[in-house]
């Protein structure tokens, strides 16, 4: 029987999903923990019944892959020193992004000079509902090409935006920005609050793309206070895929079009109305059933998340086994070179996030209110 390929998590901030993945993941064995050792560190390490190593000088020698989960040096981490020591051991790694092209280029040096497999992981593109988005928008692009892309994100998330819509439309190249739009004064006086959203023009694998970005961060609670994650939308002749958010549901709003009368006049009802009896938007991964609900957040860090990084191992175990489903080291690098590029170039036009310090959000929780409305006007 094969051994399955053992795997070190490096890190336990983020790497905590990291760990579930792999823990639950037939495909692959938990070899243990990478840290600094902190009481923390050593806790979640015993929870998951595996040991805490503080060096990389201190791993087995039977480690296969390292999931590197530590910030880079765009975060003034050093997740990359941490991938390059790796790789030099024989390791294959897994490296979260982002990460600065030059870092990118070291680390696929390094792996080229030892002989082992580097990947980088925008994350995102791994979760099933972005999955479903972007296997509906190969099926449209094999009968028409894309029009537009409409989206909006975090600024946290840009890179994986950025990857998501360059699978969306076929590819990342040929690629460009223009600077930002601003916003005239007199406009910006009007409004009670201030816009939150910086509007981006470029173009993307050959399609114009409307890029919003919330160019804003708490510097004491980076992972808090996105109004949204992702939010994608791609325009086809016959009509308008969109992912409303990184967890779903993935939509399609059918383009509407009604013929005319030897008058002149729309067509509303009658034979000759039929391409307008599709439903106005449907949902393409998969009808609810009754009672059911979209997961929680809770259920999306204990399932849907790990879920990703399974998904995204299994891709990285296909490409060290050389598998033909696996694309190509050689353009996988390229993608991510390309991706990396964009990042920089876009974030460099963007300009440094905006401070912000908003208070805890008070939940909405619109539902329960709606029907409340309801059941009062009966």
């Amino acid at each position: 029987m094969t051994r399955r390929p053992k795997v070190i998590v490096c890190g336990t901030g983020f790497g905590r999903i990291h760990l579930r993945a792999v823990q639950s993941s037939p495909d692959v064995e938990l070899a243990g923990v990478l840290a600094r050792g902190s009481d923390q560190s050593r806790r979640i390490a015993s929870e998951h019944g595996v040991t805490c190593f503080t060096d990389v000088d201190d791993l087995p020698g039977d480690v296969d892959i390292a999931c590197v989960v530590v910030t880079g040096g765009t975060g003034g981490g050093d997740g990359t020193e941490l991938a390059l020591r790796l790789l030099a051991r024989g390791i294959h790694v897994m490296q979260e992004l982002p990460l600065h092209r030059h870092e990118l280029e070291s680390c696929l040096r390094a792996a080229r000079e030892h002989g082992v497999h580097y990947r980088v992981n925008a994350f995102h593109p791994h979760l099933a509902p972005v999955r479903r988005f972007l296997d509906a928008a190969e099926v449209a692009r094999r009968r028409q090409r894309p029009l537009f892309v409409d989206a909006a994100c975090a600024i946290q998330v840009l890179p994986s935006l950025l990857d998501i819509v360059g699978r969306a439309v076929g590819g990342l190249r040929p690629w460009r920005f223009a600077d930002p739009d601003t916003v005239p004064p007199e406009l910006a006086a009007l409004a009670g609050t201030p816009a939150p959203y910086t509007t981006v023009h470029g173009v993307i694998g050959e399609v114009p793309v409307t890029l919003r970005v919330q160019n804003q961060i708490n510097p004491s609670d980076l992972d808090n206070h996105a109004l949204l994650l992702h939010r994608v939308s791609v325009g086809f002749e016959g009509g308008v895929l969109s992912l409303a958010d990184t967890h779903g549901p993935v939509l399609w709003s059918p383009r509407l079009h009604g013929e005319r009368d030897a008058t002149g006049r729309l067509v509303l009802s009658g034979p000759e109305t039929g391409r307008l009896g599709v439903s106005s938007t449907q949902r393409l991964d998969g009808a609810m059933a009754p009672g059911a609900q979209d997961p929680t957040f809770l259920e999306i860090f204990d399932r849907v998340w790990p879920d990703a990084v399974v998904h995204a191992l299994r891709e990285f175990q296909q490409d060290i086994a050389g598998s033909a489903d696996a694309p190509q080291p050689a353009k996988w690098s390229q993608w991510a070179l390309s991706l990396t590029a964009q990042w920089q170039d876009l974030s460099a036009r963007l300009g440094p996030p905006e401070p912000i310090h908003p208070p805890e959000p008070q939940p909405l929780p619109l539902p329960e209110l709606l029907a409340e409305l309801q059941e009062e006007g009966r």
